[in-house]
Protein backbone atom coordinates (compact mmCIF):
# COMPACT_ATOMS: atom_id res chain seq x y z
CA UNK A 1 0.00 0.00 0.00
CA UNK A 2 1.74 3.13 -1.27
CA UNK A 3 0.58 5.87 1.10
CA UNK A 4 1.64 9.50 0.69
CA UNK A 5 1.15 12.46 3.00
CA UNK A 6 -0.04 15.58 1.19
CA UNK A 7 -0.14 18.98 2.89
CA UNK A 8 -1.89 21.94 1.28
CA UNK A 9 -0.20 25.25 2.05
CA UNK A 10 -1.17 28.86 1.51
CA UNK A 11 1.04 31.51 3.11
CA UNK A 12 1.51 29.20 6.07
CA UNK A 13 5.23 29.24 6.68
CA UNK A 14 4.66 29.74 10.42
CA UNK A 15 2.56 26.58 10.63
CA UNK A 16 5.06 24.66 8.52
CA UNK A 17 7.89 25.67 10.83
CA UNK A 18 5.91 24.56 13.87
CA UNK A 19 4.24 21.36 12.67
CA UNK A 20 6.14 19.98 9.68
CA UNK A 21 9.06 18.62 11.76
CA UNK A 22 6.74 16.16 13.55
CA UNK A 23 5.33 15.00 10.20
CA UNK A 24 8.82 14.42 8.80
CA UNK A 25 9.96 12.60 11.95
CA UNK A 26 6.96 10.32 12.34
CA UNK A 27 5.92 9.57 8.75
CA UNK A 28 7.45 6.60 7.00
CA UNK A 29 5.94 7.79 3.71
CA UNK A 30 6.63 10.24 0.93
CA UNK A 31 5.58 13.77 1.86
CA UNK A 32 4.27 16.33 -0.61
CA UNK A 33 3.37 19.97 -0.12
CA UNK A 34 0.90 21.48 -2.57
CA UNK A 35 1.55 25.21 -2.50
CA UNK A 36 -1.61 27.15 -3.28
CA UNK A 37 0.03 30.20 -4.87
CA UNK A 38 1.66 31.46 -1.66
CA UNK A 39 3.23 34.91 -1.58
CA UNK A 40 5.28 34.32 1.59
CA UNK A 41 8.53 32.36 1.80
CA UNK A 42 6.89 28.97 2.38
CA UNK A 43 8.44 27.26 -0.63
CA UNK A 44 11.87 28.72 0.07
CA UNK A 45 11.78 27.57 3.69
CA UNK A 46 10.73 24.01 2.75
CA UNK A 47 13.40 23.78 0.07
CA UNK A 48 16.13 24.93 2.45
CA UNK A 49 15.07 22.98 5.53
CA UNK A 50 13.39 19.86 4.15
CA UNK A 51 14.75 19.13 0.68
CA UNK A 52 13.32 15.58 0.94
CA UNK A 53 9.80 16.98 0.64
CA UNK A 54 8.33 17.19 -2.84
CA UNK A 55 6.66 20.46 -3.73
CA UNK A 56 3.83 20.94 -6.22
CA UNK A 57 3.39 24.63 -7.00
CA UNK A 58 0.06 26.05 -8.14
CA UNK A 59 -0.07 29.47 -9.74
CA UNK A 60 -3.00 30.73 -7.67
CA UNK A 61 -4.99 29.98 -4.53
CA UNK A 62 -7.64 27.45 -5.59
CA UNK A 63 -9.00 26.96 -2.08
CA UNK A 64 -8.87 23.76 -0.08
CA UNK A 65 -10.94 21.69 -2.50
CA UNK A 66 -9.53 23.05 -5.74
CA UNK A 67 -5.97 22.98 -4.47
CA UNK A 68 -6.11 19.33 -3.49
CA UNK A 69 -7.88 18.37 -6.70
CA UNK A 70 -5.20 20.01 -8.82
CA UNK A 71 -2.27 18.77 -6.76
CA UNK A 72 -3.34 15.15 -6.36
CA UNK A 73 -3.60 14.78 -10.13
CA UNK A 74 0.19 14.97 -10.12
CA UNK A 75 0.71 12.30 -7.44
CA UNK A 76 0.61 8.54 -8.02
CA UNK A 77 -0.33 6.60 -4.87
CA UNK A 78 -2.74 3.98 -3.52
CA UNK A 79 -3.77 6.12 -0.57
CA UNK A 80 -3.63 9.84 0.10
CA UNK A 81 -3.35 11.44 3.52
CA UNK A 82 -4.76 14.96 3.28
CA UNK A 83 -3.08 16.64 6.23
CA UNK A 84 -3.64 20.21 7.39
CA UNK A 85 -0.50 22.27 7.87
CA UNK A 86 -1.40 22.88 11.53
CA UNK A 87 -1.49 19.23 12.64
CA UNK A 88 1.02 17.60 15.00
CA UNK A 89 1.50 13.84 14.61
CA UNK A 90 3.23 11.13 16.64
CA UNK A 91 4.91 7.80 16.06
CA UNK A 92 2.94 5.10 14.26
CA UNK A 93 0.01 7.28 13.24
CA UNK A 94 0.04 6.24 9.59
CA UNK A 95 0.55 2.56 10.33
CA UNK A 96 -2.32 2.51 12.84
CA UNK A 97 -4.82 4.12 10.48
CA UNK A 98 -3.77 1.95 7.54
CA UNK A 99 -4.23 -1.15 9.70
CA UNK A 100 -7.73 -0.05 10.75
CA UNK A 101 -8.72 0.65 7.15
CA UNK A 102 -7.54 -2.79 6.04
CA UNK A 103 -9.24 -4.65 8.90
CA UNK A 104 -12.56 -2.80 8.55
CA UNK A 105 -12.74 -2.36 4.78
CA UNK A 106 -12.86 1.44 5.04
CA UNK A 107 -12.15 3.64 2.01
CA UNK A 108 -11.87 6.79 4.13
CA UNK A 109 -10.63 7.18 7.67
CA UNK A 110 -9.24 9.71 10.13
CA UNK A 111 -7.45 9.37 13.45
CA UNK A 112 -8.98 10.82 16.60
CA UNK A 113 -8.28 14.56 16.62
CA UNK A 114 -7.25 16.38 19.77
CA UNK A 115 -6.91 20.11 20.41
CA UNK A 116 -3.31 21.17 20.00
CA UNK A 117 -3.83 24.05 22.43
CA UNK A 118 -5.00 21.62 25.09
CA UNK A 119 -4.82 17.94 24.24
CA UNK A 120 -7.02 17.06 27.20
CA UNK A 121 -9.92 18.03 24.93
CA UNK A 122 -11.12 16.84 21.54
CA UNK A 123 -10.75 19.28 18.67
CA UNK A 124 -13.82 20.93 17.18
CA UNK A 125 -13.31 19.96 13.52
CA UNK A 126 -13.63 16.19 13.66
CA UNK A 127 -13.00 15.04 17.24
CA UNK A 128 -13.65 11.28 17.32
CA UNK A 129 -15.64 10.94 14.11
CA UNK A 130 -18.55 12.70 12.47
CA UNK A 131 -22.30 12.08 12.28
CA UNK A 132 -25.33 13.78 10.69
CA UNK A 133 -28.85 14.22 12.06
CA UNK A 134 -32.18 14.03 10.24
CA UNK A 135 -32.06 17.74 9.37
CA UNK A 136 -28.51 17.67 8.05
CA UNK A 137 -26.70 19.09 11.08
CA UNK A 138 -23.18 17.75 11.50
CA UNK A 139 -21.75 16.79 14.88
CA UNK A 140 -19.02 14.60 16.33
CA UNK A 141 -18.29 12.11 19.04
CA UNK A 142 -16.55 14.38 21.50
CA UNK A 143 -18.16 17.59 20.24
CA UNK A 144 -21.79 18.70 20.04
CA UNK A 145 -22.09 22.23 18.67
CA UNK A 146 -19.61 24.25 20.80
CA UNK A 147 -19.45 21.77 23.69
CA UNK A 148 -16.12 19.95 23.64
CA UNK A 149 -15.54 16.88 25.78
CA UNK A 150 -12.41 15.97 27.67
CA UNK A 151 -10.44 13.17 26.09
CA UNK A 152 -11.38 9.81 27.54
CA UNK A 153 -11.50 6.13 26.72
CA UNK A 154 -15.05 6.30 25.30
CA UNK A 155 -13.78 6.84 21.77
CA UNK A 156 -10.59 4.77 21.58
CA UNK A 157 -12.11 1.98 19.47
CA UNK A 158 -12.33 1.75 15.70
CA UNK A 159 -15.78 3.02 14.74
CA UNK A 160 -17.64 3.34 11.47
CA UNK A 161 -19.00 6.88 11.16
CA UNK A 162 -20.75 9.10 8.62
CA UNK A 163 -17.87 11.49 7.92
CA UNK A 164 -14.23 11.91 8.82
CA UNK A 165 -12.35 15.16 9.36
CA UNK A 166 -10.39 16.76 6.53
CA UNK A 167 -7.70 17.79 9.03
CA UNK A 168 -6.09 14.36 8.66
CA UNK A 169 -8.05 12.47 6.04
CA UNK A 170 -6.90 9.09 4.72
CA UNK A 171 -8.63 8.24 1.43
CA UNK A 172 -8.03 5.48 -1.11
CA UNK A 173 -7.08 6.97 -4.45
CA UNK A 174 -9.44 4.59 -6.26
CA UNK A 175 -12.42 5.94 -4.29
CA UNK A 176 -11.17 9.51 -4.74
CA UNK A 177 -10.98 9.08 -8.49
CA UNK A 178 -14.40 7.44 -8.71
CA UNK A 179 -16.10 10.64 -7.49
CA UNK A 180 -13.57 13.07 -8.99
CA UNK A 181 -12.24 14.17 -5.62
CA UNK A 182 -13.56 17.17 -3.73
CA UNK A 183 -16.25 19.52 -5.03
CA UNK A 184 -14.34 22.71 -5.88
CA UNK A 185 -17.53 24.79 -5.60
CA UNK A 186 -17.23 24.47 -1.82
CA UNK A 187 -13.86 26.29 -1.91
CA UNK A 188 -13.21 25.51 1.77
CA UNK A 189 -15.06 24.00 4.76
CA UNK A 190 -17.24 20.88 4.79
CA UNK A 191 -15.99 19.62 1.44
CA UNK A 192 -14.71 16.47 3.14
CA UNK A 193 -18.21 15.79 4.51
CA UNK A 194 -19.60 16.07 0.99
CA UNK A 195 -16.88 13.66 -0.21
CA UNK A 196 -17.73 11.13 2.50
CA UNK A 197 -21.47 11.41 1.77
CA UNK A 198 -20.97 10.86 -1.97
CA UNK A 199 -18.84 7.79 -1.32
CA UNK A 200 -21.31 6.40 1.22
CA UNK A 201 -24.04 6.82 -1.40
CA UNK A 202 -21.99 4.40 -3.47
CA UNK A 203 -21.72 1.91 -0.62
CA UNK A 204 -18.26 2.83 0.70
CA UNK A 205 -17.42 2.82 4.41
CA UNK A 206 -15.99 5.70 6.45
CA UNK A 207 -14.28 5.20 9.80
CA UNK A 208 -12.30 6.68 12.64
CA UNK A 209 -9.21 4.92 13.98
CA UNK A 210 -9.50 4.94 17.76
CA UNK A 211 -5.92 3.81 18.23
CA UNK A 212 -4.32 6.85 16.60
CA UNK A 213 -4.44 10.50 17.61
CA UNK A 214 -3.18 13.73 16.10
CA UNK A 215 -3.31 17.26 17.48
CA UNK A 216 -4.92 19.99 15.40
CA UNK A 217 -4.57 23.70 16.06
CA UNK A 218 -7.65 24.59 14.00
CA UNK A 219 -8.47 27.89 12.38
CA UNK A 220 -5.08 27.99 10.72
CA UNK A 221 -6.46 29.78 7.67
CA UNK A 222 -9.83 31.07 8.94
CA UNK A 223 -10.44 31.50 12.65
CA UNK A 224 -13.82 30.85 14.28
CA UNK A 225 -14.31 34.62 14.60
CA UNK A 226 -13.90 35.18 10.86
CA UNK A 227 -17.19 36.10 9.10
CA UNK A 228 -15.98 34.27 5.98
CA UNK A 229 -15.87 31.02 7.92
CA UNK A 230 -19.46 31.51 9.09
CA UNK A 231 -20.49 32.31 5.53
CA UNK A 232 -18.81 29.20 4.10
CA UNK A 233 -20.21 26.89 6.77
CA UNK A 234 -23.81 28.04 6.30
CA UNK A 235 -23.62 28.13 2.50
CA UNK A 236 -21.83 24.82 2.15
CA UNK A 237 -24.12 23.00 4.54
CA UNK A 238 -27.07 23.97 2.33
CA UNK A 239 -25.17 22.85 -0.78
CA UNK A 240 -24.41 19.49 0.81
CA UNK A 241 -28.06 18.93 1.67
CA UNK A 242 -29.41 19.92 -1.71
CA UNK A 243 -26.83 17.77 -3.43
CA UNK A 244 -27.03 14.62 -1.29
CA UNK A 245 -30.10 14.43 0.95
CA UNK A 246 -32.75 11.91 -0.09
CA UNK A 247 -36.31 13.26 -0.38
CA UNK A 248 -38.11 16.29 -1.76
CA UNK A 249 -35.52 19.09 -1.92
CA UNK A 250 -37.91 21.99 -1.32
CA UNK A 251 -39.09 20.46 1.96
CA UNK A 252 -35.79 19.83 3.72
CA UNK A 253 -34.16 22.97 2.30
CA UNK A 254 -37.06 25.15 3.49
CA UNK A 255 -36.83 23.63 6.97
CA UNK A 256 -33.09 24.19 7.08
CA UNK A 257 -33.41 27.80 5.89
CA UNK A 258 -35.83 28.45 8.74
CA UNK A 259 -33.45 26.90 11.28
CA UNK A 260 -30.62 28.98 9.83
CA UNK A 261 -32.83 32.02 10.28
CA UNK A 262 -33.16 31.23 13.97
CA UNK A 263 -29.38 30.94 14.24
CA UNK A 264 -28.96 34.26 12.41
CA UNK A 265 -31.27 36.07 14.82
CA UNK A 266 -29.39 34.56 17.76
CA UNK A 267 -26.29 36.24 16.32
CA UNK A 268 -28.24 39.48 16.06
CA UNK A 269 -29.50 39.31 19.64
CA UNK A 270 -25.94 38.77 20.86
CA UNK A 271 -24.76 41.82 18.94
CA UNK A 272 -22.77 39.75 16.42
CA UNK A 273 -23.95 41.74 13.42
CA UNK A 274 -21.14 40.53 11.16
CA UNK A 275 -22.23 36.91 11.62
CA UNK A 276 -25.89 37.80 10.98
CA UNK A 277 -24.81 39.38 7.68
CA UNK A 278 -22.66 36.33 6.86
CA UNK A 279 -25.69 34.03 7.14
CA UNK A 280 -27.73 36.33 4.89
CA UNK A 281 -24.93 36.39 2.31
CA UNK A 282 -24.63 32.61 2.53
CA UNK A 283 -28.31 32.18 1.68
CA UNK A 284 -28.12 34.51 -1.31
CA UNK A 285 -25.04 32.71 -2.57
CA UNK A 286 -26.73 29.35 -2.11
CA UNK A 287 -29.73 30.37 -4.24
CA UNK A 288 -27.38 31.46 -7.04
CA UNK A 289 -25.77 27.99 -6.96
CA UNK A 290 -29.02 25.98 -6.93
CA UNK A 291 -29.18 25.20 -10.70
CA UNK A 292 -25.63 23.83 -10.84
CA UNK A 293 -26.09 21.91 -7.59
CA UNK A 294 -29.31 20.31 -8.84
CA UNK A 295 -27.41 18.91 -11.81
CA UNK A 296 -24.94 17.37 -9.36
CA UNK A 297 -27.85 16.02 -7.35
CA UNK A 298 -29.07 14.16 -10.42
CA UNK A 299 -25.70 12.42 -10.65
CA UNK A 300 -25.92 11.39 -6.99
CA UNK A 301 -29.42 9.98 -7.51
CA UNK A 302 -28.07 7.79 -10.30
CA UNK A 303 -25.21 6.65 -8.04
CA UNK A 304 -27.62 5.65 -5.27
CA UNK A 305 -29.80 3.76 -7.73
CA UNK A 306 -26.79 1.72 -8.87
CA UNK A 307 -25.65 0.68 -5.39
CA UNK A 308 -26.81 0.25 -1.81
CA UNK A 309 -26.15 3.47 0.11
CA UNK A 310 -24.36 3.13 3.43
CA UNK A 311 -26.41 4.84 6.17
CA UNK A 312 -24.16 4.10 9.13
CA UNK A 313 -23.61 7.25 11.18
CA UNK A 314 -26.96 8.88 10.48
CA UNK A 315 -28.82 10.10 13.57
CA UNK A 316 -32.58 9.63 13.31
CA UNK A 317 -33.47 12.54 15.60
CA UNK A 318 -32.79 16.28 15.73
CA UNK A 319 -29.47 17.13 17.37
CA UNK A 320 -30.76 20.71 17.76
CA UNK A 321 -33.62 19.47 19.95
CA UNK A 322 -31.37 17.13 21.92
CA UNK A 323 -28.79 19.84 22.61
CA UNK A 324 -30.76 23.05 23.09
CA UNK A 325 -34.00 21.70 24.57
CA UNK A 326 -33.07 18.42 26.28
CA UNK A 327 -29.60 19.68 27.33
CA UNK A 328 -27.77 16.66 25.95
CA UNK A 329 -24.35 18.27 25.61
CA UNK A 330 -22.23 15.12 25.33
CA UNK A 331 -22.23 12.50 22.60
CA UNK A 332 -22.66 9.82 25.25
CA UNK A 333 -26.01 11.43 26.18
CA UNK A 334 -27.42 10.26 22.85
CA UNK A 335 -29.02 6.83 22.69
CA UNK A 336 -27.22 4.36 20.41
CA UNK A 337 -30.56 3.00 19.20
CA UNK A 338 -31.23 6.33 17.50
CA UNK A 339 -28.33 5.85 15.06
CA UNK A 340 -28.48 3.92 11.81
CA UNK A 341 -26.45 0.71 12.01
Amino acid sequence: MHTVVVILNWNGVNHLQTYLPSVVTHSNSDIYVIDNGSSDNSVKWITENHPEIRIIRLEENLGFAGGYNAGLKKIDADRYVLLNSDVRVSSGWIESVNKSMLQNGWAICAPVILDDNNNEYYEYAGAAGGYIDKDGYMFCAGRLFHSLERTNLNYNKDTEVFWASGAALFVDSKAWDEVDGLDADFYAHMEEIDLCWRLKSRGYKVGVCGGATVQHLGGGTLTASNPLKVYLNFRNNLLILLKNQVGVPVLFITKRLLLDGVAAFRFLLKGEIKFFISVAKAHWAFFSMVPNTLSKRDAEVVARDKSTPNKVGRYKKSIVTQYFIKNHTMFSDLSKKDFEA
